[in-house]
């Protein structure tokens, strides 16, 4: 491990060289920066990721199961176990999806859950992803270059081929394949994660394609070659949102979508991943209700814990936040990315009796969580080593089986004062090691 330390200045020329970056808006500018990577990686013991495994498996079967539900039957709110009204009032809740069946009933193909792992040893999920989860590609491709910077410290340590990811996804987008090619639908060049779609393009053997590469004839849509030539499309791994991904349905001046593929998605003849709708189910107040889905859909006891969460419009659990509200941290259900999140105890007086008033008229777009003083892990700064909070993003991937990829994302923060560790918010990344044995 000493020896792939000596190489991190190597590796992340080289992950720059290759345009290995995210993009964000800020004040309204895109800007693209480097993910700065860390050569320490993370280490999960070969018996604790299959713990992880385990619980991870869990709750995306539970959370398939509820999509299916909302969108068909609603079983779960006859039956009074999620409010009603708390559903339908969700952001990610499309009605335009109602009634739909995607292919063979798969809703979230690629799920990424975000875990933590605390000080008392337990692990805990922060939050469920199952819109269009990224950040796959960072560690496959950080794991290739440091595999050749330093092949003995893989010949040396019995770690876990994470190079099986292109391979899980593609069967992922087979699987549900209704005739054609599998294409990766990109909103094009500035899109913040524009560099793992076209690595994942490549690994997997898909066509890179954006709006104006596909269009509808019929009942089916197409991809149109270099050479005029249409090509069937059987599986969409789309990576544009919901809201800009048909004109013809959602926003109406969408341009980086492509006009009735929705209606080609309902009459089942492509599959698109993962399917619109997603979001009622990885908003972040419905993820106080996962540990109730496993237990209604599947009669367990959920295997991975939430951390422990909040709902304002509980008689109940206001309370308890508006009495503790100054050692909580709140989030903002409709943010993502590290935005919309504040802890209590970073709030003077004024400020939180102002937030503290929002909640109470706002009481659903909130959700309010106890602070999980989750684990440091060490990296390099300069010449010396620091402790710094870190997170993992664990990648599921539902086909004809559930698979959780023996890999991940780790995100860490590098501000040492910091819980906050999304790359939007200035943080670098690390490679996740599954020992073999």
């Amino acid at each position: 491990m000493e020896d792939l330390n000596k190489h991190v200045n190597t590796v992340n020329t080289l992950l720059a060289r290759y345009g290995v970056r995210f993009g964000i808006y800020k004040n309204g500018e895109f800007k693209e920066q480097l993910f700065p990577f860390d050569p320490i990686p993370r280490v999960i013991e070969a018996d604790e990721f299959r713990y992880l495994e385990k619980g991870l498996a869990q709750r995306v079967t539970a959370l398939n199961m509820f999509l299916a539900d909302i969108y068909g039957e609603k079983k779960i709110l006859k039956d009074g176990i999620i409010p009603e009204d708390f559903v339908y009032s969700s952001s990610g809740y499309l009605a335009e999806c109602e009634g739909i069946m995607p292919p063979k009933g798969v809703y979230s193909h690629i799920s990424g859950i975000d875990l933590v792992k605390g000080k008392d040893g337990e692990w805990y999920i922060l939050e469920d992803n199952l819109r269009i989860p990224s950040g796959a590609s960072y560690p496959l491709i950080a794991r290739d270059l440091c595999r050749k910077a330093s092949p003995h410290t893989f010949i040396n340590n019995h770690i876990e081929d994470n190079r099986d990811y292109a391979i899980l996804l593609k069967d992922t987008m087979d699987h549900v394949n209704t005739g054609g090619i599998n294409v990766i639908f990109t909103p094009g060049r500035y899109n913040a994660a524009f560099f793992e779609h076209s690595y994942l393009a490549e690994k997997t053997g898909s066509v890179l394609a954006d709006a104006n590469d596909l269009e509808v004839v019929g009942d089916y849509l197409y991809y149109k070659g270099y050479g005029g030539q249409r090509m069937k499309v059987g599986a969409v791994y789309r990576r544009v949102s919901d809201e800009y991904m048909d004109p013809m349905t959602f926003v109406p001046d969408s341009v980086i979508g492509v006009p009735h593929i929705f209606e080609v998605y309902k009459k089942g003849n492509v599959a698109l991943l993962n399917a619109p709708g997603n979001g009622v189910a990885d908003d972040k107040g419905i993820y106080y209700f996962v540990p109730k889905m496993i237990s209604y859909y599947l009669g367990e006891t959920a295997i991975l814990k939430n951390a422990p969460t909040y709902l304002p419009i509980y008689e109940e659990d206001m309370n308890y936040v508006m009495e503790n509200f100054h050692k909580l941290v709140i989030k903002d259900v409709a943010e993502a990315g590290g935005y919309g999140v504040v802890f209590g105890d970073s709030m003077g007086s004024e400020a939180l009796e102002a937030f503290k008033e929002t909640v109470r008229k706002e009481p659903r777009r909130f959700i309010c969580q106890e602070v999980i003083d989750f684990m440091d892990l060490p990296i390099l700064e300069g010449a010396e080593t620091v402790e710094r909070k870190a997170d993992l993003r664990a990648f599921v991937l539902t086909g004809s089986d559930v698979h959780v990829w023996k890999s991940g994302l780790t995100r860490f923060s590098r501000n040492p004062d910091s819980f906050i560790v999304n790359s939007s918010q200035g943080g670098g990344f690390k490679d996740t090691w599954v020992l073999s044995r």
